[in-house]
C-alpha cells in the first residue's frame, strides 16, 4: 500500500509518500520516497539540485537556476514519473529499474512509427535508470472526455490499428503477460478480502470466470498493453500523442479496447458524479465503434474489460482511502456485472 503522510501545520513539514509491502512469509518493507534502492536514479533526479546537475550532464547544458521537481507517478520498486522544469524547458523524467531501460527504449522504437505522436528522448542515464522524454503541450484525453470535447472514438481506433499492424520484432525484450498481472492483482485482492465477507463474496464470483480465461490467454499480436485515457493528449493541430508506452510489445489487441472501457467504466462508478455522464456516453460510444469495426465477439471483448477492471481494483488498495472497502466492493461488483453481460 502507498501512503500519504500530513504534518500537523505548525510543524511547518512537507509531506512524505511512503509505500508497505507485506510478501507471502508476512515480511515487511518499507519504501520512503525517493530512496527506492530498486530505482538507483530516482533520489537524485527528484532532488532539484540533483536534477539540474543531471539536465546539464545526459540532457542539455543549461544556466544554473532554479529547477522545479514534480511528483507525477511512482510505483515502489517499479518505476516514477517525474516533471522537470529547468527555466523554459520541460522534461519528464522516468526513474525505473536498470533491467528495464532497454525494453523501455525498445517500446519506443516500435511506437514511433505509428499513428501517435511520441515525446522526443531528451537522454538516457544508464548508470541511474533514468530516461528524459521531451514534454508536449496537449491536453489531457481524460479531462477531455470528461467535458464532452474528446475525439471520435475512430481516431483512437485508427491510432490502435496502426500499432496492432506493426510488424513484431522477432527478439523483442518486453513481453506483455496477463496471467502474471492478473495473478499478482488476485493476490493483493484475496489478502485484502480476508476479513470482508462482502468482498470475499464479489471475489469469488469474479475470479470463478476470470481464472480460466486467463489461463487460457494467449498473445495474439503487438498491442499497447496498457491502454486508456491517461496516457494520451490532444493536441491543437488534432493528433494525439501517447505518453506512456513501457509495455508496447507482444500482447492482446483486443485488450487495448478492454483497458480502455475498464477505465471510463471505474470512472462512471467511483470517479467524481458530475463527470459520470460523458465519461458513461463515451464508454458507450468507443465499444460500439470497436465491435462494428472490427466485428469482433461481444462476449469476449466483456472478458478483456472484465479483467482490466479486476485490476484497475488494487488501486483501491494501493492507493487507499478512507473509504477503500466500499470502493474495492464496488468496483468488484463492476467486474460481476460486466461479466454477467455475457
Amino acid at each position: 500500500m502507498t501512503y500519504e503522510a500530513h504534518w500537523p501545520d505548525e510543524e511547518f513539514l512537507p509531506s512524505e509518500i511512503f509505500t508497505i509491502k507485506v510478501d507471502a512469509e508476512q515480511q515487511v518493507e518499507t519504501v520512503l520516497f525517493p530512496y527506492d534502492d530498486r530505482l538507483p536514479g530516482l533520489a537524485t533526479a527528484a532532488d532539484p539540485e540533483g536534477a539540474l546537475s543531471l539536465v546539464n550532464r545526459y540532457v542539455l547544458a543549461v544556466p544554473a537556476r532554479r529547477t522545479e521537481v514534480e511528483l507525477v507517478r511512482y510505483r515502489a520498486g517499479n518505476r516514477a514519473v517525474l516533471r522537470q522544469r529547468v527555466g523554459r524547458a520541460r522534461f519528464f523524467a522516468r526513474a525505473m529499474r536498470p533491467e528495464a531501460v532497454q525494453a523501455h527504449l525498445a517500446s519506443r522504437e516500435l511506437i514511433i512509427d505509428s499513428d501517435f505522436v511520441v515525446p522526443r528522448l531528451a537522454g538516457v542515464w544508464n548508470e541511474g535508470a533514468v530516461i528524459w522524454m521531451s514534454e508536449i503541450p496537449g491536453r489531457s484525453l481524460r479531462t477531455q472526455i470528461r467535458r464532452s470535447r474528446a475525439p471520435d472514438p475512430i481516431k483512437l481506433l485508427n491510432g490502435l490499428q496502426s500499432i496492432w499492424d506493426l510488424p513484431v520484432p522477432p527478439n523483442h525484450v518486453s513481453r506483455f503477460s496477463l496471467t502474471r498481472a492478473y495473478r499478482r492483482a488476485r493476490r493483493g485482492l484475496l489478502h485484502e478480502s480476508r476479513e470482508d465477507e462482502a468482498v470475499q463474496t464479489e471475489l469469488g464470483r469474479a475470479v470463478a470466470v476470470l481464472d480460466p480465461f486467463v489461463e487460457a490467454w494467449r498473445p495474439s499480436g503487438l498491442a499497447h498493453n496498457d491502454f486508456y485515457d491517461d496516457q494520451l493528449l490532444t493536441l491543437r493541430d488534432g493528433r494525439i500523442s501517447m505518453v506512456d508506452f513501457e509495455e508496447a510489445g507482444p500482447g492482446d489487441p483486443m485488450l487495448d479496447v478492454g483497458n480502455f472501457l475498464a477505465h471510463l467504466r471505474w470512472a462512471v462508478h467511483l470517479g467524481r458524479s458530475r463527470y459520470a455522464q460523458a465519461c458513461d456516453q463515451y464508454h458507450s460510444a468507443f465499444r460500439e465503434a470497436a465491435l462494428e469495426r472490427w466485428s469482433w465477439n461481444a462476449s469476449e471483448l466483456d472478458l478483456r474489460e472484465a479483467v482490466c477492471l479486476f485490476r484497475v481494483c488494487t488501486n483501491s488498495v494501493r492507493h487507499p482511502r478512507a473509504d477503500w472497502q466500499s470502493q474495492l466492493r464496488v468496483g468488484l461488483g463492476l467486474v460481476n456485472e460486466v461479466i454477467g453481460s455475457r
